[in-house]
């Protein structure tokens, strides 16, 4: 008998990134999904698949959220862990909505397009910011948000989603979604997502017990207004926050995501069965390792990729995968200047690295990941220090620092959130290669720094970084490409590339 042909199954995680806080729509045979990039620029990307397992960036709505000095990194301020944050994402009658709030603004965003994949996008904003609120659109024709921590309230918009409609006032459906949790909670139900089943209205929340895990509530409902009942569907490893999704041949599916240490928060998808007209999550209670999809292929280049710099002509200055840290600079970085090349130069004078403009950054991605650059020192200012960076409050880098008369690689660790140079070695040619290698398995969150003066042989520099993820910053470690100065604005280094595999 010949033998049977292998069967391809996915695992989960089926992203094994920071990309929390999903949305998700089918609409036909394809699947959107936006999510969380918070002081990121630009933002609220949108991943696209036909599997529900492989994902990669095709637009973001926004170029830049709003021009505060706050998101401009301007003057001392900042809003790490900010920005926009839990989105949603629906289609109706051929155009697509996704929808934000900001705490940085105080107010909530809903942007629109005809082409999700292409844009235009337009905007509209309104305050308030309404927190983890879940865009509806009824059958009725009539469209709604609902919103809040704990006590969940509902608000009705005009019939094109472009703000509060004329006339109507919040009220509250339920008044605490956190009770089939149990008590004490920490975390009260939160991250709002509403879907409509055979005429029935089923809400999802996410709660956290004191002393338990992050877990998935939901409350269905005859009427949008309620009354709701609600039950725990799942408990498992944390695995919470999300919604539903179905698939053309009419199998059902919840994405949630897990906090996993410093790699950020990855999502999973959970099988779902109906019983007596509710989701039942999981298989025994459990998530599965393994799932009845497509295999799973690298995020390489979906979710991150390798960069070369060289652009060909009507391409994009920079791929979907690139992102900076807060808004950029735009005057004062280009991939044209020199063919091949990313072009960072300073303006300004700046005090440290977490305040520093224009670093460029990409996710790391588990179970581990390493980056090497190539760099070009030799503009350089007196005062200047570029290089490599695993960005997050307690970040790590590795260097070159203009010091004096002399160049110097440097290693700097920031694990205890203050910076320490760990190690300093002096530098006497123009060209030097860095390395970052992250280990995120079993959450080990340990990271290593290397130089290299010729690009094969590798020299460890500085400490081990022990990375942590940090409430402060809300994100999964980036690498990141920085310089910035201290002396004198106008120097400047260029990148040759950025290599990035899952070594």
């Amino acid at each position: 008998m010949p033998l049977l042909a292998q069967v391809k199954q996915a695992n989960n995680p089926i992203i094994f990134a920071d990309v929390p806080d999903m949305s998700m729509i089918r609409v036909g045979n394809i699947y959107y999904m936006s999510s969380t990039t918070m002081h990121m620029s630009p933002g609220l990307p949108i991943m696209k698949s036909t599997d529900l397992v492989n994902w990669r960036l095709v637009n973001y709505a926004y170029d830049t959220l709003a021009n505060v000095d706050a998101l401009n990194l301007a003057h001392g301020k900042s809003t790490y862990g900010r920005g926009s944050w839990a989105s949603s994402l629906r289609y109706h009658n051929g155009i697509y909505y996704v929808t934000t709030f900001a705490q940085t603004t105080g107010k909530t965003y809903i942007y629109t397009t005809a082409n999700i994949e292409k844009g235009p996008w337009k905007i509209t904003a309104f305050e308030p910011a309404y927190h983890d609120h879940s865009l509806f659109f009824d059958d009725d024709g009539r469209v709604y948000m609902i919103y809040g921590g704990g006590k969940l309230k509902l608000i009705e918009l005009n019939a094109d989603a472009s703000g509060i409609k004329p006339g109507t006032a919040e009220q509250v459906i339920i008044e605490n979604a956190s009770a089939p949790a149990g008590i004490p909670i920490g975390l009260p139900a939160e991250g709002s997502q509403l879907f409509k089943v055979n005429g029935k209205y089923y809400l999802f929340n996410i709660a956290w017990p004191k002393g338990g895990m992050r877990t998935v509530i939901v409350h269905r409902a005859d009427k949008i207004t309620g009354p709701y009942e609600g039950r725990v569907v799942l408990q498992d490893r944390g695995i919470a926050q999300g919604g539903l999704i179905d698939t053309p041949n009419g199998k059902w599916y919840s994405y949630q995501f897990r906090d996993y240490g410093s790699v950020g928060r990855i999502p999973y998808l959970v099988p779902v069965t109906w019983q007596d007209g509710w989701p039942v999550l999981g298989v025994n209670g459990k998530v599965p390792d393994i799932l009845d999809l497509a295999a799973n292929k690298s995020l390489i280049p979906g979710i991150v990729a390798s960069d070369e710099f060289d652009r060909k002509k009507g391409e994009a200055a920079l791929p979907l995968v690139w992102q900076w840290n807060h808004n950029p600079d735009n005057k004062h970085w280009s991939v044209t200047d020199r063919k091949g090349f990313l072009r960072i130069t300073t303006a300004r004078m700046d005090t440290s690295f977490l305040l520093a403009r224009n670093t460029l950054t990409q996710r790391t991605i588990g179970p581990q990941s390493s980056a090497v650059i190539s760099l070009d020192i030799s503009k350089m200012k007196a005062g200047d220090f570029a290089g490599l960076a695993l960005l997050q409050k307690r970040y790590g880098l590795v260097g070159v620092q203009y010091s004096g008369d002399s160049k110097f690689i440097v290693m700097i660790n920031a694990e205890t959130e203050q910076p320490v140079e760990a190690q300093r070695i002096p530098l006497s040619q123009n060209i030097v290669y860095l390395k970052a290698a992250c280990d995120f398995r079993e959450m080990k969150d340990t990271a290593h720094f290397l130089y290299s003066l010729d690009g094969k042989s590798w020299t460890a520099i500085g400490t081990t970084l022990h990375m942590a993820y940090t409430l402060p910053h809300f994100m999964g470690y980036r690498f990141g490409l920085f310089n910035y100065a201290s002396k004198e604005a106008g120097g400047y280094v260029d990148f040759d590339f950025f290599r990035i595999s899952n070594e």
